[in-house]
């Protein structure tokens, strides 16, 4: 019985990695169609930067109410419904595409993520465990933060290609994740639950580590911030570098550029997996800040070479950097609070997500895009020094 309990939750925890990675591929998915939608309704990059934005608050506000309730709840109780919720989304994607529709739609994609983010890593880690009682948790923190950054990378490369090769762009790739999603939904229906559900008072988030080791989480915290901040970039305005500054107009390319930067931070997460946590931090900040450093030198050129270079160079390094702040986090929270400290983490990292994204695209209303780009590079290399020193004190 116990050999059947681990296969049981040996096939669980692969059912959940696809269910996250699909999911979280979906949530990215648009970021090569949105120029589309600019040809069709005639708005401007501020305005993709309001949608991408109304996806950003949608998944803080559900990170803060609903992204640490798996604890109690239980897994499947809530990876189910995010799921279906961005199915939810889909359908208004293909039923309207005006601005409203497209912020409407981001923002109840963004409600999905946060639930699923924190709840489907825990999830990982929990299943990892029943299948190999002993085992390091290395393959359970690479899973769980490939399924994330590679599902990112994979939206835009999928929709992408749908949208340049399969005809009808603004539905067919909607209708796919959609198909993707409703299986990962009935697949998690038959995974393991692990935990025990209790009825307790209800409460929005609250971070939930020891109170010693806060410095350190929050120093975790600051790092995701960061990185997400340079994946905020290329799953929003990096089309519109390619298009009005590279002269690039594939959509197939669009999505090829933002599913290379992801796949690097999954690829960095296996070449790393074995190495000390020091290290792992060490070569993904600076893999992040030289790749900040050659992207922005690709856009001033301008140069695509240096643009594509620049991002895997970054994406790599936040790769790695963020997959050592989601094991210093789980090594801090306890094993019932482990849902709300990552959820705390990924509300860090979705801050970093939406308002330096969103500064840039208020100052490409006010200078070029080279200008805010070149802004943007100098604001991320700041608060990486900061953040770099404080992480190096705590590990």
């Amino acid at each position: 019985m116990a050999v059947e309990g681990s296969r049981r939750h040996g096939r669980g925890f692969w059912l959940v990695a696809y269910t996250f990675a699909v999911t979280i591929a979906f949530s990215s998915a648009p970021a090569p169609l949105y120029v589309l939608y600019q040809a069709k309704d005639g708005f401007g990059s501020f305005t993709v930067t309001l949608v991408f934005a109304a996806y950003a608050v949608g998944v803080i506000a559900s990170l803060f109410l609903a992204g640490h309730i798996s604890d109690w709840a239980g897994r499947r109780r809530v990876l189910v419904p995010a799921v279906l919720i961005n199915v939810v989304a889909a359908v208004i994607f293909l039923a309207w595409s005006s601005v409203p529709a497209l912020l409407v739609a981001r923002f109840v994609s963004g409600i999905s993520i946060g639930m699923l983010t924190a709840t489907a890593t825990a999830h990982l880690a929990e299943l990892h465990l029943a299948a190999r009682p002993g085992a390091s948790r290395t393959r359970a923190d690479l899973v769980a933060t490939a399924a994330n950054l590679g599902g990112i990378g994979l939206g835009p490369l999928v929709a992408g290609l749908l949208a340049q090769y399969a005809g009808d762009p603004l539905h067919v790739p909607y209708l796919v994740f959609q198909a993707l999603m409703l299986i990962g939904a009935i697949a998690v229906t038959l995974v393991p639950e692990t935990v025990e559900v209790a009825r307790v008072k209800y409460r929005p988030q609250r971070v939930s580590v020891p109170r010693a080791a806060r410095g350190r989480f929050f120093a975790a915290g600051a790092a995701a911030l960061a990185q997400f901040a340079v994946f905020g970039l290329f799953t929003s305005l990096a089309p519109a570098f390619l298009a009005n500054v590279l002269h690039q107009h594939s959509h197939a390319l669009a999505g090829a550029v933002s599913f290379a930067v992801f796949a690097a931070g999954a690829i960095s997460q296996i070449l790393l997996a074995r190495a000390g946590l020091r290290r792992q931090l060490g070569l993904g900040l600076g893999l992040l800040v030289a790749g900040i450093v050659v992207f922005t030198a690709g856009v001033q050129v301008p140069s695509l070479a240096l643009f594509l270079v620049g991002g895997v160079l970054a994406g790599g390094g936040a790769g790695a950097a963020f997959k050592g702040s989601v094991s210093i986090v789980l090594s801090l929270a306890p094993p019932e609070g482990r849902g709300e400290a990552l959820a705390g983490l990924f509300l860090a990292a979705y801050v970093g997500l939406a308002i330096p994204v969103v500064a840039l695209g208020l100052a490409t209303q006010l200078v070029s895009l080279r200008v805010a780009l070149a802004g943007f590079a100098v604001l991320l290399l700041a608060i990486l020094a900061v953040v770099g020193r404080r992480l190096f004190a705590t590990t």
